[in-house]
C-alpha cells in the first residue's frame, strides 16, 4: 500500500489535523513498550531461536521476500527453520499449518506463497504465541523461527530483530494516523539489523550502532501461472506489450522492473492482498500477456489464460548479515537455550 497523499508532507493541512492524535498513539506506544521491558505485561518464551523480520511502517517494504531468502540460506546451512505468520486477508480461527496448495483466501496470501517458496512449515495465527505452539507441536525439529511482521507483536519475545526499510515507504515520518510510522524511527536503536533495497538513501535514518546490510531483488525467470513446468527466459519480454498486475505494497517497483527488462507494460495496480475475482482481470484480449507477482499468482491461478505469466523474483542478501545471525544463534546455543527438546504432544513456551 503506497501512502496516502496526507503522509506525503508535514505541511498539509489533513496531516496537520491529525497530529494531535499520532501523538496520543506515540504514547500509547511508548507506554506498551515500558510496560513489556518493565514485566508488566508478560511475555512467551519460546524453546527455540526466534528471529522478527518487521517493519516500522504500515504497507509493504519487501518483508516477504527477506523471510524467503533467509529460510533458503538457513536451511542450507543446515538449521532447520519454521515460518509464522498473520494470515492477513485469512480466514483462519487459532493457528493452523499452511499447505504449499494451500486456498488464500483461508490463509492468506503471503502465507500461502511462503510455503510454496520456502519448503519449510509454516503455521497462521494471529496469536503468535500461538502459532509458534502450533508450529513446534507440528514439527519438533524446528530449531529457528522466522517471525514474519512480527516487530510490533512484543508478547513474543525474540532473539534478532531484522527491520525491512524502505525510504519510500515511510512518508512524511509521522506516527499513524497523521504519517504511515507504526512505531517511531528511533525504534530503529533497539533493533539488531537493518536491511534495505537502497541503503545510501537510508543510512542517515540508521543509527551508527546498528548494522545496515543491502538487498537487491534480481528477476530470475517466467514461469507459466497455469503451469508452473513452463518456464520461458527473462529475454522473452523484450519488445513483449504486457498487461502487468500488481496488489502489492510497491507496485511501481514490479512496472519499473518488467520496463528494465523490456516489456511495454499496462499497469493494473490494485491494493495490498487485494482479494482477486474474474472481473478484476477482465482485461486484453486473451493472445496477449498478463504478468503478475509470485504474490499475486497465489490468488489470481484460479483465472489462468495460456499467456498468463507470473515474475519469478529472488532476494539476495547480504552474507554478512547471514553470518551475523549464525554468530547471534551460536551465542544462544551457548548460553544453553537452543536445542531444547519440545516436551512430547506440545512445545513448552513459557509465559
Amino acid at each position: 500500500m503506497r501512502a496516502p497523499p496526507p503522509w506525503w508532507s508535514h505541511r498539509g493541512a489533513v496531516a496537520c489535523a491529525l497530529l494531535p492524535f499520532s501523538l496520543i498513539f506515540g504514547l500509547v506506544v511508548r507506554l506498551r513498550a515500558s510496560a513489556y521491558r518493565r514485566g508488566w505485561l508478560r511475555r512467551c518464551r519460546p524453546p527455540v531461536f526466534v528471529l522478527v523480520v518487521g517493519n516500522l511502517n504500515v504497507g509493504g517494504s519487501g518483508k516477504t521476500p527477506v523471510v524467503v531468502a533467509l529460510a533458503h540460506a538457513l536451511s542450507a546451512r543446515g538449521i532447520p527453520c519454521g515460518i509464522v505468520s498473520r494470515g492477513y486477508g485469512g480466514s483462519v480461527e487459532g493457528a493452523a499449518l499452511v499447505p504449499a496448495t494451500g486456498d488464500p483466501a483461508r490463509y492468506g496470501d503471503e502465507p500461502v506463497l511462503l510455503a510454496r517458496e520456502t519448503g519449510v512449515p509454516v503455521v497462521v495465527g494471529r496469536a503468535r504465541c500461538a502459532a509458534v505452539t502450533e508450529l513446534l507441536r507440528r514439527h519438533p525439529e524446528v530449531r529457528l523461527v522466522l517471525a514474519d511482521d512480527g516487530l510490533q507483536h512484543l508478547r513474543l519475545e525474540r532473539d534478532f530483530e531484522l527491520v525491512v526499510l524502505d525510504r519510500n515507504a515511510l512518508g512524511n515520518a509521522w506516527l499513524l494516523p497523521a504519517g504511515p510510522l507504526r512505531e517511531p524511527l528511533s525504534r530503529l536503536r533497539t533493533v539488531d539489523a537493518v536491511v534495505a533495497h537502497e541503503p545510501q538513501q537510508v543510512h542517515a535514518l540508521v543509527p551508527d550502532e546498528v548494522p545496515l546490510y543491502g538487498l537487491r531483488l534480481e528477476p530470475e525467470a517466467l514461469v507459466s501461472l497455469a503451469d508452473p513446468s513452463r518456464r520461458l527466459p527473462l529475454s522473452a519480454l523484450a519488445g513483449q506489450r504486457v498487461h502487468a498486475v500488481a496488489g502489492i505494497g510497491r507496485p511501481e517497483r514490479f512496472f519499473a522492473t518488467l520496463r528494465a527488462l523490456g516489456a511495454e507494460v499496462v499497469p493494473h495496480a490494485f491494493p495490498d492482498h487485494h482479494p482477486y475475482g474474474a472481473e478484476d482481470l477482465d482485461f486484453g484480449a486473451p493472445q496477449e500477456w498478463r504478468i503478475f507477482t509470485s504474490k499475486d499468482a497465489v490468488k489470481c491461478q484460479p483465472y489462468a489464460r495460456p499467456h498468463d505469466w507470473v515474475l519469478m523474483v529472488r532476494a539476495r542478501l547480504d552474507e554478512a548479515l547471514v553470518e551475523r545471525i549464525l554468530e547471534r544463534m551460536n551465542g544462544y546455543s551457548s548460553a544453553g537455550r537452543a536445542g531444547v527438546p519440545a516436551v512430547q504432544g506440545a512445545a513448552q513456551i513459557r509465559s
